[in-house]
Formats: structure tokens, C-alpha cells, sequence
């Protein structure tokens, strides 16, 4: 029996666990420091969740300020000549994560990575955070820190580059009161009730034209001339460069006898000389009432030339390959010489149709897209020649001027409505269209 435990100390553990008056104190002095370091544990870690929450936040933070919209990253993106990382943008990055660092989370020793890319359109920024936070209870049992790390993302697409190829039809149908209020008080203070303000330069200072001018008739070029300048301004505040956007304008022409596509304004970054320039927008001059059998408008012509002065479009992510836009203002209906290719009716060859759209097809084949803006062409029931030529057709007018369009980019709007808010919608839809990029 001298190899076994004794028998007394058998005996004397046996009354320590049967004993019942003790056993708390004991449980208690036995389960203390488990109990002691579990609590501290949980302290520790619930202090590094509130740090790594905070790091967390930055991270978040410094990722998306570093690529928004106006940001230097995106700035510099814009300018960029070809992919790759963008030093501003890490700088700035590092920047407003460090800016959102308070208490503890300020004094700790962070490895912090960043990188802001830019690959075709998109401005990509990657943030990843890695600390060690020291512990308390923890240091009891040999664990002195909890090590935290983590990582965010953000991502924009930077807008297109485009160039604006700006059509406006200025032909004599454009000379109609730009509202119902404004045809009434032209037919009312013209001998043949006509609603349109002529610019017959045979008539002198008796032409509609100026009859309008000392009425304070508003005629509908004007609001679209209007528009087209305000339209410079929406484009100006919205880009992000000031490369980003090139505008030309162009009209059908001055004059009816010489009657082709007329630059206003040639392409160009500078949107305050467009507007200037945009000013010599007004109606087509007509030599005498009823000139050429009243044939002055040919989209047909004017679509076909544009076809030759817009370049070949491009993808958009650099200024050196923009996306090509014509915007189109018109009211939808034709005029011209047209004698065996005519949609309707003619006399003597003068053909009045809603827009030919065979004509807007090369445009769209070659990735150009139309932004078609349709001045309501507001029904005459006083004008015989209305009601016999254009009324048959009157519904049609609208249909043709969307399918000239390209998808999303059509918008019709009456004088009433605002020609100006119309058009800085349109164009905000165009620059805001998703699109592709491989």
C-alpha cells in the first residue's frame, strides 16, 4: 500500500466535496480568474469593435470623397491621355481617412495602402487599413494587442466627352407666334389673319417680320435662339473639365435664295463665344412673298451636310475621341423641291411632309447620335393653306421627329412649356446616358 495515496488524504477530499456549508467560497476562489479574464476579454474586444468601426468609417469616407464628381482625382481623370493611377487622388485619399481619425483611433500606428486608378471611364479608389490596438485585461494572459484591418471600395464613372453639333431649323415656318397668344395678336393685326411673321425683304418696313418686332410678338426662332444661349451656360456649370464639352450651331441658312447650312459657330471648348456667336440666329430672309414657291426647308438637305461636317465619333473617355451629338431643334416639317420622292402629295414638284427620318439613318449608322427637340408645330385653323396641306398630316409630325431620334433622346415641347427647360433636359439626358465602354 506504500505506492497508493493514503488513506487519510483519500478520506479528507471525500469531506471536502460531501461537505455542503463551504462549497460558494470555494466555487468561487476556483472560478475567479476565468470569470476575471472572460469579462476583460470582452472588454478588450468591445473597445477594438469601436475602433475598427471608426477605421471602418474612414476608410469608407476617404474611398468615395476620393473619386466624387468633384473631386481632384476625377479632374485629373478627365485629363488624362490614357489609363493608369492618379497621384492627387491617392494624396487626397490619405487625406480625408486621416481626417476622420479622433481619441485613441488618432494616436495608433495605422498601415494604410491606397490607390486611385483610372481605367476607361470608370475612377476606381481602393483603400486598406491595418492596426494593432492594445489590450488591457488581455496583456494578463500574454495577448498585449488585437490586431484590426480592413478594406473599402469606390467607384465612378467619369462623364463623356461630346461633341454638341447644334442644328436649328430658321427657316420661315419658325416666324409663327411662339404661343397661341402671340399668333392671335399677328392674325389679328394683319390683313389675311396670317400668324406668321415673314421676313420679306421686298416689303421693307412693312414685312411681318417687323410688324412682329413692333408688336412684341414673340416669334418661336426666338425662343429657340434664347435657348440655345442658355443652353451654353447649362453646359458650362455641368462639365466637369472645360474640355469636356465642344458646341457648334448651325442653321438652314440666311437667306432663301442662297439657302444651305450655315455655320454660326464652329466647334469649340469656348461655350461664351457660342453664345455670343448664337446671337446672329435669326429667321431666313425671303426676296418677296411666295419666293420659290415657299420651298425653304429641306431637312433633307441640312441633315445630309451635317452627315459630312461631323466627324467620326468616338468612345468618349478621352477629349481627343468624343461622342458626337447632333441636337436637332426643329418643328418637324418639310418644304422643298421634291417631286417623285415626296412621303405626300405634292404640287408642281413642292413637296410638305413630316420629316423624311431615311434621312437621319446615316447619321445613327455611324454612331452619331440625334437629340431631336420638337417645337410643337401648332395647328392654324384660320389658314387655308394649313388646313389643306399640313392638317392631314398634323399627327404624324411628332412620330416622325422620335424615330429620327436616337432611343431616349427625343422631347417635344410647345413654346408654353419652356423651349429653354426643354432643352437643358434633353441635354442633360444626353450626358447622363449609360453607355458602353468595351
Amino acid at each position: 500500500m506504500s505506492s497508493l495515496v493514503p488513506l487519510c488524504m483519500i478520506k479528507t477530499v471525500r469531506r471536502i466535496f460531501a461537505c455542503r456549508s463551504g462549497n460558494f467560497g470555494l466555487l468561487t476562489a476556483i472560478l475567479i480568474t476565468p470569470l476575471v479574464g472572460a469579462a476583460g476579454m470582452a472588454i478588450d474586444f468591445s473597445h477594438a469593435l469601436e475602433i475598427r468601426t471608426q477605421l471602418f468609417d474612414a476608410a469608407d469616407a476617404a474611398a468615395v470623397g476620393a473619386v466624387a464628381e468633384k473631386s481632384s482625382a476625377v479632374t485629373q481623370a478627365m485629363a488624362m491621355p490614357a489609363d493608369g493611377s492618379i497621384s492627387v487622388g491617392e494624396s487626397e485619399a490619405r487625406k480625408l481617412f486621416t481626417g476622420q481619425m479622433s481619441g485613441e483611433a488618432a494616436s495608433l500606428p495605422i498601415d494604410l495602402s491606397v490607390t486611385v486608378t483610372r481605367n476607361l471611364n470608370k475612377v476606381t479608389s481602393n483603400i486598406a487599413f491595418k492596426t494593432s490596438i492594445p489590450t488591457t485585461f488581455m496583456a494578463i494572459f500574454g495577448k498585449t494587442s488585437i490586431e484590426v484591418s480592413g478594406t473599402a471600395s469606390a467607384e465612378y464613372q467619369t462623364a463623356s466627352f461630346m461633341d454638341f453639333y447644334i442644328l436649328i431649323d430658321n427657316t420661315p415656318s419658325m416666324g409663327v407666334g411662339a404661343t397661341a397668344a402671340d399668333v392671335t395678336k399677328m392674325q389679328a393685326n394683319t390683313s389675311d389673319s396670317c400668324a406668321f411673321a415673314c421676313h420679306d425683304i421686298a416689303s421693307g418696313n412693312k414685312s411681318y417680320y417687323n410688324l412682329a418686332k413692333s408688336l412684341g410678338v414673340t416669334m418661336r426662332i426666338d425662343t429657340v435662339r434664347q435657348a440655345t444661349q442658355q443652353l451654353t451656360t447649362t453646359a458650362k456649370s455641368t462639365r466637369v473639365t472645360s474640355n469636356q464639352f465642344r458646341m457648334g450651331v448651325y442653321t438652314f441658312g440666311t437667306k432663301a435664295e442662297d439657302a444651305k447650312l450655315t455655320t454660326i459657330s464652329d466647334p469649340t471648348y469656348d461655350l461664351d463665344q457660342v453664345r455670343s456667336y448664337t446671337d446672329a440666329v435669326d429667321l431666313m430672309t425671303i426676296p418677296s412673298q411666295g419666293y420659290n414657291s415657299d420651298q425653304t426647308t429641306s431637312f433633307d438637305s441640312a441633315l445630309t451636310q451635317m452627315n459630312t461636317i461631323i466627324t467620326t465619333p468616338g468612345s468618349g473617355n478621352t477629349s481627343a475621341d468624343p461622342q458626337k451629338i447632333l441636337f436637332f431643334v426643329a418643328d418637324g416639317v418639310g418644304d422643298s423641291y421634291k417631286p417623285s420622292t415626296c412621303t405626300k402629295k405634292t404640287t408642281g414638284g413642292r413637296c410638305q411632309e413630316p420629316i423624311d427620318t431615311s434621312f437621319c439613318a446615316p447619321l445613327k449608322a455611324r454612331g452619331v447620335k440625334i437629340a431631336v427637340l420638337y417645337t410643337t408645330y401648332l395647328p392654324l385653323p384660320k389658314n387655308s393653306w394649313y388646313n389643306t396641306w399640313i392638317s392631314p398630316f398634323q399627327s404624324q409630325i411628332p412620330a416622325k421627329m422620335a424615330e429620327c431620334a436616337s432611343p431616349g433622346l427625343y422631347f417635344e415641347v410647345t413654346p408654353t412649356d419652356g423651349i429653354a427647360d426643354a432643352m437643358r433636359a434633353l441635354f442633360l439626358r444626353v450626358i447622363r446616358q449609360p453607355r458602353l465602354t468595351s
